[in-house]
């Protein structure tokens, strides 16, 4: 069994019924089993290592025995090379940003958590020691308590998803009761922020692609609480659409639903896209030029819009928020919000696993079970 060494600032340890029931014989854990990608590429270079140094706890840490981990379409990209400009000096890497399982140990400034607790949480998207592993390593407000009325395969399918559409709708647009949101795409940001805008109050729209036959993405949606559901491969989302709204948030981030969006949008609301450019455009120009170049698009499509449409233009991305994780608790608890879960995979196969989503064999959420 893993051992994992606890540090000075660390103050919890497992009593000895825990230890049993989670079987260990002792506190303390060296090393775990973790999934590496030592090199940009294919499903064929993620690695299942046996023995992954676990770090020390720092003071506002948490030590997660993980049950269950989902791939993010992060994951894919990463180990593919999206942001090699920050992440090839430190490889090799550890994916994976959700988790769902228990709390073996805590650090010693930590309040809100106690050894045993069963959690889930999501990693800010530029951690280097991901989720993939036995073991995992996630700040204090990086995580929950998980609401018993879901398993842990349920609960890892939410937070990063949850999160990126709680940044864009909640803390960026700031939508409100009574406004109008429209969604473009439906995969699991876009059902999460269909949810979340529901549950503000909010009237929404959203568009979504039927991948294959017997594709349940407008049922999925519908059900979700959308009032009205386009499937953008057979119908002009700019006819079948009708009115404006307050915000938009585009899952997809090409060229036309960017267009699209910024043109349904009144005067005051806000365009958001996951699609942001800093990375891509810091891997093709490096870290010191591409970050300042970055910034100067942005800050050029920003007036750009507000000139010509009176409406704010945003890239969005997934950041620690325990306010808003603490209400995508609330909100799973109340069965106001969950990801269906379309396949899971034991860790160990999990170069099957990105195979799958590469190929886009598997359209929905898959997880990866920690045995």
């Amino acid at each position: 069994m893993p051992l994992w060494r606890l540090s000075g600032s660390a103050r919890s340890v497992l009593d000895p019924e825990l230890h049993r029931s989670l079987g260990y014989v002792r506190c303390i854990v060296t090393d775990c089993r973790a999934v590496l990608v030592p090199r940009f590429g294919g499903p064929e270079i993620l690695e299942v290592s046996p023995n992954v140094k676990v770090p020390d706890l720092k003071p506002h840490e948490v030590l997660v025995r993980a049950r269950a981990v989902s791939i993010n379409p992060l994951d894919t990209h990463m180990r593919s090379g999206y942001g090699r400009s920050i992440f090839e000096p430190l490889l090799p890497l550890i994916l994976g940003r959700d988790i769902s399982g228990e709390v073996a140990a805590v650090g010693s400034s930590v309040r809100s958590l106690r050894v045993g607790q069963e959690v889930f949480g999501a990693l800010h998207p530029t951690a280097v020691r991901g989720t993939y592993a036995d073991y995992a390593i996630l700040s204090e407000d990086e995580l929950t308590t998980k609401p018993a009325s879901v398993t842990h395969v349920e609960a890892s399918a939410i937070p990063f998803a949850a999160l990126t559409a709680w940044r864009a709708l909640k803390s960026t647009a700031r939508i409100a009761s009574g406004q109008r949101v429209l969604v473009l795409g439906g995969g699991a940001v876009g059902l999460s922020a269909i949810q979340l805008a529901v549950a503000s109050g909010c009237h929404v729209s959203t568009s979504c692609g039927s991948y294959s036959p017997g594709s349940q993405s407008l049922e999925r949606v519908l059900a979700a609480g959308a009032e009205q559901a386009v499937d953008y491969t057979s119908e002009n989302l700019e006819l079948a659409i009708k009115g404006q709204f307050d915000a938009v948030l585009d899952t997809i981030g090409i060229p036309d639903t960017e267009r699209i969006g910024i043109n349904f949008l009144k005067r005051g609301g806000h365009y958001m896209t996951l699609q942001g450019e800093a990375a891509s455009v810091a891997d093709r120009y490096g870290l010191a030029l591409g970050l300042p170049m970055a910034t100067a698009l942005l800050l050029k499509k920003q007036m750009q819009y507000r000139y010509s449409h009176g409406i704010e233009y945003w890239w969005t991305y997934m950041r620690a928020d325990s306010e808003g994780l603490h209400e995508i608790q609330k909100l799973v608890e109340a069965g106001k919000l969950k990801i269906p879960v379309d396949k899971t995979f034991p860790i160990t196969q999990v170069r099957q696993a990105h195979e799958a989503k590469d190929k886009k064999l598997i359209p929905g959420k898959v997880v990866l079970e920690v045995d």
